[in-house]
């Protein structure tokens, strides 16, 4: 892989992993499609290190707060009645079933899971609940309304993003969405929550990737080209995101993921791949 490769695939890591149409699975299709090497799942979980980073720095005052709240509730021994309290252990809430999810599935999610058919099949199923459920159910909740089981429903949803093509914060926002969270702030929940998993998932694998740059696989020069590339590019994302949701919904992306999806099937039948 060259560095342009490897900026690249940071770049569509940075756009994709907000927006909700898979950046997972958009890591696999772009070298399938160029014909590219894939870099497999330890550099494409490296690369998430960027927009880890971008999430973190985005919303670093809500961080700031969060990590005060919470850490004041593990010293007293009690959650209390600041909201932000809250807000911290329902994210800690909706991390456990993506957790446990990677434990059990790590392995099938490096092998066939990564299958280009099986990502179409989920681009389509979730742009056809994405579209359905953001027409049909009102946007009435905040997220200063989450309870205890809203977060478990999303964190669930989360969990079924390591099948590439579900995409994390098209799960989530979906979910969030069926419980008639407004669109903002299933965007602004799902961005949150992604930091926990994102952190768990780099450190997992960060000893895989020392053994790769190490052992010449993959150059560092590659590495830090992705990990900048996708630092920028996620957080020009999120604040785009955010911007676009205040007025518009999630129909554009919905129909991205039917016509992609589509059209992978229809490139994998005609080009025999």
């Amino acid at each position: 892989m060259s560095v342009f490769q490897a900026f690249i695939l940071g770049a569509v890591q940075g756009v994709t992993e907000f927006l909700p149409i898979s950046s997972s699975a958009h890591l696999v299709l772009v070298p399938w499609l160029f014909g590219w090497k894939d870099p497999g799942l330890a550099f494409d979980v490296f690369i998430h290190l960027g927009t880890l980073l971008a999430v973190l720095g985005y919303f670093w005052r809500d961080w700031w707060v969060l990590l005060r709240a919470g850490l004041t509730s593990v010293i007293e021994r009690k959650l209390g009645y600041e909201r932000e309290r809250l807000v911290f252990w329902l994210l800690v809430v909706g991390t456990i079933p993506a957790g446990l999810a990677g434990l059990v599935f790590h392995e099938l999610a490096e092998t066939a899971f990564r299958a280009p058919l099986l990502i179409a099949i989920n681009l389509s199923v979730v742009g056809f609940l994405m579209y359905w459920i953001d027409g049909r159910y009102p946007s009435i909740r905040s997220t200063e309304e989450m309870e205890v089981k809203d977060a478990v429903w999303v964190g669930i949803a989360q969990a079924m993003a390591i099948v590439p093509g579900v995409s994390r914060s098209g799960a989530t926002m979906t979910m969030a969405r069926l419980l008639s969270f407004s669109r903002e702030g299933a965007a602004r929940f799902s961005f949150l929550l992604a930091v926990p998993i994102t952190t768990a998932a780099v450190v997992f694998k960060l000893k895989d990737l020392v053994g790769l740059a190490q052992g010449g696989t993959l150059s560092w020069s590659y590495l830090a080209a992705g990990l900048v590339s996708s630092f920028v590019f996620g957080v020009v994302s999120i604040h785009i995101l955010l911007q676009y949701l205040r007025t518009a919904d999630f129909r554009v992306f919905a129909w991205y993921r039917l016509i992609l999806g589509g059209g992978i099937i229809a490139w994998s039948l005609l080009a025999g791949r």
